[in-house]
């Protein structure tokens, strides 16, 4: 009977070390920090265009433009202050074994360190480490490649990128600017110009900033980030009508009840208080449907955008009101109103007459792309009910 129940503690332990092994023996590379899974991504990366060039799949000016983008991913992905890991694998495992210790019997403990390997507790040394001078280096290396092929626009923009992320926002402006003197209607360029032009004047967007924000809503009305300043400014000299425009304007871009649409919502929510209008009225609005064609079902992935639109059935094809919603919520019941206009004086019930769209983008973008599917109404009255939009049809 004695050998039994050394037989049964015996097994017992066993299985225990054996079931928690893969706790006790976790490699060091699994416990990485956010900084060190960026960089290991990037030495795969790195790796795999040297080998594409070394077999020729990849041409040497093709291998140096990657390598020069990878590198400054690498330094927006890497905060450098970031502190290295600081917690060993021997602490957090040394701590574990004394609760086992207290918990297992004393044959069970004894089997384990009798089998057991301390030695694979001992931290590795990771030779590739990158610390806050060699992520300057590689921005220097990035800003070396630029003096040579200074033509190169969004070199210049990724440069003025990496140069954000290590917070020299004079050096991040000047590489804009070489930018932007390349690509001058690239407006996510200059809404990013703004941005830093701003933090150099003390987060201050009066002045040329503002003057940047609204140019590139010119370009593009619905770009977020310009949408943002632009109200921003707007706030700060106290239009707050008019940064309860711009910041209306951004809500159908965003995602119906996410974090970026309660902060959206929360601002104009102040702007509306601070300017002493009344709670918004519940608007008319164009109600209906939106489905998806079962021969086109194949065709769309469930979290694809999927963009409501509304245009003038007779009048300028720019949207009087955007919703967005996704794939995998159709069949979607929508309402578009006034509060979802584009652009000041693009309102919905502006318009007796209208069509009503919804368009499944494969790139996330309102600016219809070939591949895109996309159904469209009759025109309907502006404030119709029961309108049904069935998208049946690919964008050529």
């Amino acid at each position: 009977m004695t050998w039994f129940w050394i037989l049964g503690v015996a097994l017992a332990a066993l299985a225990l070390v054996l079931t928690l092994r893969p706790l006790l023996f976790t490699p060091r590379e699994k416990k990485l920090s956010r900084s060190e899974s960026n960089i290991a991504i990037y030495r795969d990366q790195l790796a795999e265009l040297d080998a594409d060039l070394a077999v020729g799949k990849l041409a040497p000016a093709d291998h140096a433009r990657s390598r020069a983008e990878l590198e400054a991913r690498l330094l927006q992905d890497v905060a450098p202050q970031e502190a290295p890991p600081s917690a060993s694998p021997r602490g957090s495992t040394r701590a574990l074994l004394v609760t086992l210790a207290l918990a297992v019997p004393l044959s069970a403990a004894l089997l384990y360190l009798s089998v057991g390997n301390p030695g694979a507790l001992a931290p590795r040394a990771d030779p590739h480490n990158f610390d806050p001078q060699q992520l300057n280096a590689l921005v220097e290396r990035l800003a070396a490649k630029m003096r040579e092929n200074p033509d190169d626009a969004e070199g210049w923009k990724l440069l003025g990128r990496s140069y954000v992320a290590l917070g020299r926002f004079p050096e991040a402006l000047d590489a804009y600017a070489k930018a932007a003197a390349r690509k001058p209607r690239d407006a996510e360029l200059l809404a990013d110009m703004a941005d830093v032009l701003a933090t150099t004047r003390s987060e201050r967007l009066q002045g040329e900033p503002e003057k940047l924000v609204l140019r590139a809503l010119e370009i593009d009305p619905q770009n977020l980030k310009a949408l943002a300043l632009a109200g921003t400014a707007a706030f700060d000299r106290r239009d707050y009508a008019g940064a309860t425009r711009y910041w209306q304007r951004m809500l159908p871009l965003v995602e119906p009840g996410s974090e970026d649409a309660r902060q959206i919502q929360a601002s104009i929510a102040e702007a509306r208080s601070r300017g002493g209008a009344p709670a918004a009225a519940a608007p008319r609005a164009l109600q209906g449907k939106v489905s998806l064609s079962k021969k086109l079902a194949a065709q769309a992935s469930p979290d694809d955008t999927v963009f409501i639109f509304a245009r003038a059935a007779e009048g300028p094809p720019m949207p009087l009101a955007v919703k967005r919603a996704r794939v995998r919520d159709l069949p979607f019941e929508f309402a578009l109103d006034d509060s979802m206009a584009m652009a000041p004086g693009m309102n919905l019930s502006a318009h007796a007459r209208v069509v009503v769209g919804a368009r499944i983008s494969k790139s996330g973008q309102p600016t219809a792309q070939p591949g895109d599917l996309q159904g469209l109404s009759a025109p309907v009255s502006n404030d119709a009910r029961g309108v049904s939009v069935v998208i049946d049809a690919v964008v050529r």
